[in-house]
């Protein structure tokens, strides 16, 4: 998209019970079908379990499990002289947020027979503690990027 001004990014509202922009966009990841009121209860009872079970605050736990998931780098196809090569990228932060809020939701999802807010809980306490599904995925893409280094160089030609 070259030559194309750069479009400025929609400001979100901050969520009402706890006045975080990052919960709201969370609650918005959660979202189907635009029911919004069923997304922010199974985020909202999240937290209060989290609250239970800690007894600490329960925003700091969840922007701290969000930036233990988000990755620092990660790998994206380029096509060069005939050959596709995994070149690792630095994730801008826009994108680790993205990222993590997914992988985090994805985790959560997989798990079986309890619900959501139950299993986005446990999700939560995990990634705070530094393990669970969505660390993992971390953890291999970071992995990946760092078998890919070698092809590093090329990432400078290819933007």
């Amino acid at each position: 998209m070259r030559g194309h001004p750069h479009i400025a990014r929609k400001k979100i509202q901050p969520d009402f019970k706890y006045g975080s922009e990052k919960i709201a966009k969370f609650i918005n990841y959660i979202m189907r079908r635009g029911k919004k009121t069923v997304a922010q209860k199974i985020v909202y009872r999240a937290l209060d379990i989290i609250k239970e079970k800690t007894k600490k605050d329960p925003v700091k736990i969840f922007e701290q499990a969000l930036s233990n998931v988000a990755p620092l780098v990660e790998v994206k196809p380029r096509r060069i002289g005939g050959a596709n090569y995994q070149i690792p990228f630095p994730v801008q932060e826009v994108r680790r947020f993205t990222l993590a809020a997914h992988w985090l939701i994805g985790a959560a999802k997989n798990k079986k027979s309890k619900p959501m807010s139950v299993k986005l809980a446990e999700e939560l306490l995990l990634a705070f503690d530094n393990q669970g599904e969505a660390i993992k995925k971390k953890e291999d893409t970071h992995r990946m990027a760092e078998s890919n280094r070698a092809f590093a160089h090329f990432a400078r030609f290819t933007r």
